[in-house]
């Protein structure tokens, strides 16, 4: 079993590095993907933090009605396929889709431009952060909360000065989580974004436009992308073991 994990990787880095490494690693198209790919996912963690933060507070704290649901309907996402991710985007989004058709009349287009791929990295990835969020709030002692009411908090206070240090790694463990899975986002993004070079083409784009064109580039991009994801998966080790 251990080497049905271990033997594709391992195969990946032998075919991968040669003489030409450098020279697939560092061309043109590898080096405007990996650019694009950084952005778009830095931008989709920034968003996810911004709004999904308070998000996960509410959801943790107050009662709401059909809270259940709605926190269902948010963690839908994640097990969603892909392909259902990016047709459900097209089919709101595009232009003759249900908002789209709106968005169109005010000069608005949003499938197959840059703006698309944050969308779809968003889409599959932000329930990534707010569900970690969720957990560290719905962690906190609630006499922590109680003495701080009781010395006159009010909720912002309570959120910032209390519960912010107290989730702070689990938030960042759900921030890189998030920019993790945003960064090798492929299905939603081909169906929503498509795969346009230095406007769409993000490095799993790359890695799949190099099968047809450049194996090259494609086997060096994927030897970048799983390092990265192994040390940032690393990362959250250590922070969820320094936690408990």
């Amino acid at each position: 079993m251990l080497g049905l994990f271990l033997l594709p990787l391992l195969a990946v880095f032998v075919r991968s590095v040669n003489k030409d490494f450098f020279l697939n690693a560092f061309s043109e198209q590898a080096l405007t993907a990996l650019r694009l790919s950084l952005m778009t996912s830095t931008i989709t963690t920034l968003t996810a933090i911004l709004f999904g933060t308070p998000l996960a507070y509410i959801l943790a704290n107050w009662k709401i009605k059909f809270k259940a649901w709605l926190e269902l309907l948010i963690d839908l996402p994640i097990v969603l396929p892909p392909s259902v991710a990016g047709l459900a985007l097209l089919i709101a989004f595009g232009r003759r889709g249900l908002f789209g058709s709106t968005l169109d009349l005010i000069g608005i287009s949003i499938p197959f431009t840059t703006v698309a791929v944050i969308l779809a990295q968003t889409f599959v990835s932000a329930p990534l952060y707010i569900r970690s969020a969720r957990v560290g709030f719905k962690g906190i002692d609630k006499q922590l909360e109680e003495a701080a009411n009781v010395e006159g908090a009010n909720r912002w206070q309570l959120f910032r000065e209390v519960m912010l240090p107290l989730t702070g790694r689990t938030l960042l463990s759900g921030a890189i989580l998030t920019w993790t899975r945003a960064l090798g986002e492929f299905g939603a993004t081909i169906l929503f974004a498509g795969n346009l070079e230095g406007v769409t083409q993000t490095m799993p784009m790359a890695i799949y436009l190099g099968f047809e064109r450049n194996l090259g580039v494609a086997l060096a991009l994927s030897v970048v992308l799983i390092i990265v994801s192994f040390l940032l998966l690393m990362l959250t080790r250590r922070l969820e073991k320094d936690r408990e």
